[in-house]
């Protein structure tokens, strides 16, 4: 797949590349994106380079992980997103966001874009947002983002070699007044509406 552009009212989402190399790797050298993030820790230059000039671009090309620089229209990048596929229909969203834009609500308005965007052009029914417990940056982004929280998953996350327990929410097409691509059918008393 060809990459997109995606846009809001204040931001431009799109994939990065060499010439973005710098500001990845400089937004990387803060400690809670290594902390709290599957990145390599230290995160060397090397590791930018192969992100932005393999990593991405192969994701897009098969399909597999649609990730997307965050950027303001000026071209500060504020930060990182992601969406990979996990099995038919369904995506899991990961998200990280540079140290000083932290706080503008950048990284919910990027994650409901990206959202939008594969319920209506990826034919996803649910994306999934996971993060290690205690991530409580995270979890407040999905929550003003709308995903509803469903539990916590026991050794879930494996983070530098070492296994977590990790939050687990979803975000349905009808979250964001959108149909789905096939029928949901709720369990009865989940109260969920099956509009």
């Amino acid at each position: 797949m060809e990459p997109v552009r995606l846009t809001t009212p204040r931001l431009l989402l799109r994939t990065v590349d060499s010439d973005d190399t710098d500001a990845v790797y400089t937004a990387a050298q803060d400690p809670d994106i290594q902390r709290w993030t599957t990145i390599p820790s230290p995160y060397l230059r090397e590791h930018a380079e192969s992100f932005t000039e393999q990593f991405v671009p192969d994701g897009w090309a098969n399909a597999s992980m649609f990730t997307f620089g965050v950027f303001l229209p000026h071209g500060a990048l504020t930060g990182m997103l992601s969406l990979t596929m996990r099995s038919l229909g369904v995506a899991e969203i990961g998200f990280w966001a540079a140290k000083e834009h932290r706080g503008h609500g950048y990284t919910t308005e990027a994650t409901l874009a990206a959202s939008h965007w594969a319920f209506t052009q990826l034919a996803v029914d649910r994306v999934e947002w996971r993060a290690e417990v205690g991530n409580h940056a995270s979890r407040a982004v999905a929550e003003q983002a709308g995903f509803t929280l469903e539990g916590t998953l026991r050794s879930a996350i494996n983070n530098k070699g070492v296994r977590r327990d990790c939050w687990l929410a979803s975000l349905l097409p009808s979250d964001l007044n959108l149909p789905s691509t096939s029928p949901y059918l709720p369990h009865p008393g989940s109260g969920t509406d099956t509009a």
